[in-house]
C-alpha cells in the first residue's frame, strides 16, 4: 500500500509530534515541513524532545529510516510550493492560519486538502473530531479543522455520558496548561488578561471548544456554557466538568462503571485512571481523554461534577487519524505502490 503523503506547516509542539508519530506508523511518510524557524534549530528541537529518535538532518533534509523529510524555510502558506512534492494532505499546525482566506492559499499551491490542527475561526467544510463525528466527513472536504486537544476531549466526555442519559445542563472549566501564543512576561497583547505572563498566573480566558462540541453534538446545542483558565504548567490539561442530569438517583459508581466501559470499547481514545494522578502524569498518553475515577463526586441530587484529563499527543494522533479517514473517501489507502 502507498503511505498517505502528507506536508506539515508549522514545527512546534505539535508538528513535531505529528512528525514523530508518523514515523512510527506505515501510513504516513512526511514528504516535506514548512516552518520559519532554522532547520538545524528545529531538528535540535525534535531530537531534544526525543533523545531515541533517529533522525539526522543532511542539506535541509529529516533523514530517518522511515524516508526523507524536505524542511522549508517558509512565513505564509501563499509562499508553499505543496505540488512540488506530490503531497494528498496538508497539516496546517502553525494556529497562526485558521480563516479561509489564510488557509486556501495550500489549495491554491497544490494541497488536495488542508487539515487543521486548531479550531477554525469561521465556518469550514467540516469539523471532525474523530470518535465523535469522523461519519460525517466527505471526499469532497477541502479545508476541514480537526478540533483540539480539549475540543476533542469535551466531546468525548459529554457523547459518553449523553449516550445513557439525558443531560439538562453542564457546564465546564478548561484548566489548560499555557501555550506557545501566550508571553512568558508580561506583554501589551490583544487583551488585559492574556497581557499577563503565562508562566506566572493563572489567566482566565474564553474557550471556543464547547460552541463546536454543540455543533457536532446538536443533542446538547443550548445546554452547554464553557470558560477556560490558562495556568503556568508545560505539559497536561484538564476538564472540570458538572453536569445536570434529567433524572435522579444517578451516582459516583455508575459514572465511573459507565466510562470504564467506553475504555473497554474504544481504549484508543479513552482511559481511565484510579491513580492520585497530576498533571505531568498525563505526559506521553496518546488517547484523547483519561477520566479521573477518584475525581467523580455527587454535587447535588441531580447533579455530578467529573475531571478528565489530556495533552496534545492524543490530539496529534487524532489529526493523523482524521487524515487517515480522508484518505480512505479517497481511496489513497487503496492505491498500490510501486
Amino acid at each position: 500500500m502507498q503511505p498517505i503523503r502528507v506536508g506539515i506547516m508549522g514545527f512546534g509542539r505539535v508538528g513535531r509530534q505529528l512528525y514523530q508519530l508518523a514515523l512510527q506508523d506505515e501510513r504516513f511518510d512526511v514528504v516535506a515541513v514548512s516552518d520559519i524557524g532554522d532547520a538545524a534549530i528545529l531538528h535540535n528541537l525534535l531530537t531534544k524532545t526525543d533523545h531515541d529518535l533517529d533522525v539526522r538532518l543532511e542539506d535541509n533534509y529529516l533523514v530517518s529510516e522511515g524516508g526523507r523529510t524536505r524542511m522549508m524555510s517558509v512565513d505564509r502558506p501563499t509562499e508553499t510550493p505543496w505540488d512540488v512534492f506530490d503531497v494528498d494532505v496538508v497539516i496546517e499546525a502553525t494556529g497562526r492560519f485558521r480563516s479561509l482566506v489564510d488557509l486556501t492559499p495550500h489549495l491554491d499551491n497544490g494541497a488536495p486538502r488542508v487539515i487543521l490542527s486548531a479550531l477554525p475561526e469561521e465556518q469550514i467544510d467540516r469539523v471532525v473530531l474523530y470518535g465523535v463525528n469522523e461519519d460525517s466527513a466527505l471526499a469532497t472536504d477541502q479545508v476541514i479543522s480537526a478540533g483540539s486537544a480539549s475540543t476533542t476531549a469535551a466531546a468525548l466526555l459529554l457523547k459518553t455520558i449523553s449516550d445513557k442519559y439525558a443531560i439538562e445542563q453542564a457546564t465546564m472549566t478548561s484548566v489548560h496548561a499555557y501555550t506557545s501564543d501566550q508571553s512568558l512576561q508580561d506583554y501589551a497583547g490583544a487583551d488585559y488578561r492574556r497581557s499577563r505572563s503565562g508562566a506566572e498566573n493563572i489567566i482566565p480566558n474564553e474557550t471556543p471548544a464547547l460552541e463546536w462540541v454543540q455543533a457536532v453534538l446538536p443533542s446538547l446545542a443550548g445546554k452547554l456554557s464553557a470558560y477556560a483558565l490558562n495556568v503556568p504548567v508545560q505539559v497536561g490539561s484538564m476538564l472540570d466538568l458538572t453536569v445536570g442530569f434529567t433524572e435522579p438517583g444517578i451516582d459516583a459508581q455508575t459514572i465511573n462503571e459507565l466510562f470504564i466501559a467506553a475504555e473497554e470499547k474504544q481504549p484508543q481514545l479513552i482511559g481511565t485512571t484510579d491513580d492520585p494522578i497530576v498533571s505531568s502524569d498525563v505526559k506521553g498518553r496518546s488517547q484523547s481523554l483519561l477520566f479521573d475515577l477518584q475525581g467523580t463526586m455527587k454535587a447535588g441530587q441531580r447533579m455530578m461534577k467529573l475531571l478528565a484529563w489530556h495533552e496534545t499527543l492524543g490530539h496529534s494522533q487524532r489529526i493523523l487519524d482524521v487524515v487517515d479517514v480522508y484518505a480512505g473517501l479517497d481511496g489513497n489507502v487503496q492505491k498500490e505502490g510501486s
